[in-house]
């Protein structure tokens, strides 16, 4: 029997940083478990192997959705990260926390402690921005962020597209204003990927009193009544157990962890019938309130002179020059993280706050890069950052290998559409401003911009994630029936058993999710560290 004081389910973003802040103190045996492998790939080190990992199942659970009836009956598909570091060693790297309204709305629905004003010192100590020293930004943290090595000059011609429908150029969207344009920053060191592990776990594999086991499926939390008192995994082909002397925390994701829950007999009590699991403790929110960032990509060819990436003869002999600039001086085209441009935008010019997210793509984006053109391009997502519709995720089957039924349910909300609309319009006008003329090439899939029924017809047929889920272990106060942990994260009526990862989000931030996540799990590991300080204190 092998006892941890703290047992975490799940390497990717939140469980990297709990595992190096909690294994700190010499004094604490901390485990981590992931299903996936190492990371020490090339395709994850190397910043353009993202093109690789996407559309394939390489270092990618590739999950589907089930049916989504406001995309004409399409599976969505969902990648998530299979490695230490979890989606943070599959992303694209870009840095963006969300609005500073969103932190303060998750603290108007009864979480305490997690307005701007509380989360901000957590996004500082994550960080080490390179150029930028303000209120705003940290450094000496272990998440590096910097600016793009060889940025292409084609982002150039974004900013100036945006700027065309009234986008300002702003240098820092995570800074004093959220709304405008800008070259991406990139969580990047020297040219090579910085993910959670990257930056909070691989330095430090050498702590004796910090176990990371790969390879481990994590199918079962172990209660005592209502306590967590250890955890059931499967380890190349053996069912195993660990206990923890002091908690259970589960960072698997807002796909993971609610299985991890409902496999526990922890959510639905109708729900885990169905698959022959009894409950164990009641909680309907367990799976719920999912929400993700519905998105639509416009691409366009051009000529492969400009500075695009593309499969063709002269795009492959680009990419076969850069190869030993990278892997001798981390320098070249292979640092480009694709994404190099972002913009925060706003649907009406009164609005307060950006509902719309721009990301500027130096190559063609199809279907997730599952759809390939001989030619070089560019393109463009544009994001619903705050939809109205919610999904769930439950479990397909008792299996812990099996994957979960993940429900989105895009465009259930006719709000969402509408806004989707002004989008389109908006994301078409910028692509087709002065400031392209000249580059642009053929359109992948043009429609008529005032044929309003061609443009819905579109964005059911092409649109879908832009790979945020949330919520589905949602944080509230006791009150809330759908909530599962309260504001410490701890899962509501048990003992011992936290979640800290993306799935508690309340709502949707508006902005990427590996940053808040990689916050989120620094706020409660100094959170877990003060409690253990005072509890052994007053023992």
């Amino acid at each position: 029997m092998q006892n941890f004081d703290y047992i975490i389910a799940g390497a990717g973003s939140a469980g990297c940083v709990l595992a190096s802040r909690l294994s700190q103190d010499p004094n604490v045996r901390v485990c981590l478990l992931e299903a996936g492998g190492n990371d020490k790939s090339p395709f994850i080190q190397v910043p353009t192997g993202v093109i690789a990992i996407m559309p394939t199942k390489l270092h990618n659970w590739a999950f589907d959705t089930t049916a989504q009836k406001g995309l004409n009956g399409r599976l969505g598909y969902q990648p998530r990260g299979k490695a230490l570091g979890g989606s943070s060693s599959i992303n694209a790297m870009m840095y963006a926390r969300g609005h500073k309204s969103d932190y303060d709305h998750w603290q108007s629905l009864g979480n305490e402690g997690w307005s701007y004003k509380d989360c901000l010192p957590y996004f500082k100590k994550s960080e080490n921005h390179e150029f930028i020293n303000d209120e705003y930004h940290g450094q000496g943290g272990p998440l590096n962020v910097a600016k793009l090595i060889e940025p292409s000059n084609l982002v150039d011609c974004f900013i100036a597209g945006c700027e065309s429908i009234g986008v300002p150029h702003n240098p820092d969207i995570n800074g004093a204003e959220q709304f405008g344009v800008m070259q991406t920053h990139v969580t990047q060191k020297n040219g090579e990927r910085c993910s959670a592990a990257k930056a909070y776990l691989t330095p430090h594999l050498s702590r004796s009193n910090l176990s990371v086991i790969t390879g481990a499926t994590s199918s079962k939390v172990l209660l005592k009544g209502k306590k967590a008192v250890g955890m059931e995994y499967i380890h190349k082909g053996e069912t195993k157990q660990l206990f923890a002397n002091l908690e259970v925390i589960l960072s698997a994701g807002a796909f993971g962890s609610p299985q991890l829950l409902q496999l526990s007999g922890i959510g639905n009590s109708d729900a885990l019938s169905d698959h022959g699991i009894a409950c164990q403790h009641e909680l309907p929110g367990v799976g719920e309130n999912l929400q993700d960032h519905i998105d639509l990509v416009s691409s366009y060819r051009c000529d492969s002179k400009l500075d695009a990436f593309g499969f063709t003869p002269r795009g492959i002999a680009r990419i076969t020059k850069a190869l030993p600039q990278w892997f001798l001086k981390r320098r070249g085209k292979l640092t480009s993280n694709f994404a190099e441009g972002i913009a925060f935008v706003k649907s009406d010019v009164d609005m307060a706050v950006p509902d719309l997210e721009f990301v500027f793509v130096v190559g063609i984006v199809d279907d997730h890069a599952r759809h390939l053109h001989l030619s070089h391009g560019y393109s463009n997502h544009v994001t619903l950052l705050r939809p109205k519709s919610r999904g769930s995720v439950k479990l397909a089957s008792a299996d812990p290998f099996a994957a979960m039924s993940i429900d989105p349910n895009f465009f259930d909300s006719e709000e969402d559409m509408e806004l989707m609309i002004k989008a389109w319009k908006l994301q078409h006008k910028m692509l087709n401003s002065e400031a392209f003329e000249g580059i642009r090439g053929q359109q992948l899939y043009p429609v008529d911009p005032n044929d309003e029924r061609a443009i819905i017809e579109d964005i059911r047929n092409r649109a879908d994630t832009q790979y945020h889920p949330v919520g589905t272990c949602k944080m509230g106060p006791s009150s809330d029936p759908m909530a599962v942990v309260d504001n410490e994260l701890c899962v509501h009526g048990l003992q011992g058993l936290r979640v800290v990862d993306a799935s508690i989000m309340p709502s949707l931030v508006g902005g990427n999710t590996n940053a808040p996540t990689i916050m989120i799990a620094e706020k409660i590991a100094a959170l877990i560290i003060k409690q253990r300080k005072a509890l052994k204190r007053v023992s």
